[in-house]
């Protein structure tokens, strides 16, 4: 993996943060890149499994509605055991 993808998957791990932090609530930029990046791996599985695929126009766009709503579910679910 080369550094520019990296800082692709580092830059949406941080929006897909912020936008589930904007959902249900949260902050900070260390916050925003764990639950994005871990909401990316979560997303990914959900949509997988449902077997829905979305085409926003953008890939790049994609992955980041997919890792937001991943990292809402992250959020929601460590509220819940919390």
């Amino acid at each position: 993996m080369d550094a520019k993808a990296i800082l692709i998957w580092v830059a949406i791990g941080i929006i897909a943060g912020w936008l589930a932090s904007f959902l249900v609530g949260g902050g900070g930029i260390i916050r925003y890149l764990l639950t994005g990046v871990i909401g990316a791996f979560v997303g990914g599985f959900i949509f997988k499994f449902a077997g829905i695929n979305i085409n926003l126009g953008n890939a790049y766009v994609n992955e980041i509605v997919v890792a937001a709503i991943g990292a809402v579910v992250v959020v929601l679910i460590a509220r819940f055991l919390g």
